[in-house]
């Protein structure tokens, strides 16, 4: 098992829960002195490589049975590391949110099938609680053709986050309307949610990963997703809606880098322990006919590392579907059930 961009915030927290599994993953990355240090601590094998050197990831990857992309944005990185998967014949799981990574990993669905490899992307937060309950709601209704979701995840962004975040800046939101991924403005919608304290939070439509997924997972061709945002946030999303040009242009973004690589690198371990995360959804069929459910589950970043580190696990055991996959259809509502979630049936 090899792990990219293990010295990350998020890839250290896996790295960890790996070694509290009994697993000891070869460590990869592109930062030598990072890698070295990170990898020494905890007296792991370690290879430094630029994924733009097709020759060293076939090296690297040759002897390993799984790749775990860690580093994001993913639009940059997964490419590179899904081929060299392809061409080695190993599995390859990411922990992506991003949907342009899971409509390319789709698009290369026969091609995986052909080499006995399983595109597993999204095994972190991102996705694996809003797919599995998703999926839940599929069962609950299964004439369903409307799906929302929503989720309050408490505790603060890693640096990686607002850098994939920053990616996005100035591109608007995106829906899925009659199966066809469709770009609407930023905070296109804003909608109350009960999130289980019986208070109604505002939450604005987002592009995250479920509007791919879902899809994938469900066969439901409307998908909305909303996040739970301070009213501040919300009117800064609206306001970009005039400003996408100013937010795209090159000396923005590198004064909103500068701000992002001096700012904290994540929760610290008693805020990821003193916080959850709240998913809700529902689903709509045509007769007007309704099922609503909550999912509760813990902070995103450490229920990442215990996902990220149990779909390993699945993998190397065997549990492999070549293809393209999505977490509820590779290994099913289970799954999150089986990493601490619980899932509420509404009226």
């Amino acid at each position: 098992m090899l792990i990219y961009g293990a010295y990350g915030y998020t890839g250290s927290l896996i790295v960890e829960t790996a070694l509290e599994q009994g697993l000891r993953p070869l460590l990869a990355g592109r930062d030598a002195d990072k890698l070295k240090g990170f990898a020494e601590r905890y007296g792991l094998p370690f290879l430094v490589f630029d994924l733009h050197n097709a020759a060293a990831l076939d090296q690297a990857f040759k002897e390993q049975r799984l790749v775990l992309n860690c580093a994001g944005p993913f639009t940059q990185t997964y490419r590179p590391v899904a081929a060299a998967c392809l061409r080695q014949r190993v599995q390859y799981l990411d922990i992506t949110g991003e949907i342009e990574v899971f409509e390319a990993l789709a698009a290369m669905n026969q091609e995986a099938k052909q080499a006995g490899v399983m595109l597993l992307p999204g095994v972190g937060f991102d996705v694996v609680p809003t797919d599995c309950l998703a999926a839940h709601l599929k069962d609950r209704l299964p004439s369903a053709t409307q799906l929302a979701l929503a989720f309050r995840a408490g505790g603060g962004f890693s640096r990686g986050t607002r850098r994939t975040m920053l990616e996005g800046l100035g591109r608007g939101g995106a829906v899925r309307s009659d199966g066809h991924i469709l770009r609407v403005p930023a905070a296109w919608k804003v909608r109350p949610v009960d999130f289980g304290d019986g208070r109604a939070h505002e939450a604005v439509s987002i592009p995250w990963g479920d509007v791919a997924t879902a899809w994938y997972s469900t066969g439901i061709p409307n998908i909305e997703i909303y996040a739970a945002l301070p009213p501040a946030h919300i009117r800064a999303l609206r306001l970009s809606r005039h400003l996408g040009w100013l937010l795209r242009s090159q000396p923005v973004r590198a004064q909103l880098r500068r701000r992002i690589e001096t700012g904290a690198t994540g929760p610290d371990a008693a805020t990821r322990r003193s916080t959850e995360s709240v998913v809700w959804g529902e689903v709509r069929d045509p007769k007007g006919q309704l099922a609503h459910s909550r999912l509760r589950c813990a902070n995103g970043y450490s229920f990442t590392a215990r996902s990220a580190v149990a779909a390993a696990r699945r993998v190397l055991a065997g549990d492999i579907k070549p293809g393209f996959q999505t977490p509820a259809r590779a290994f099913g509502i289970g799954f999150v059930l089986a990493l601490g979630a619980r899932i509420t049936d509404l009226p």
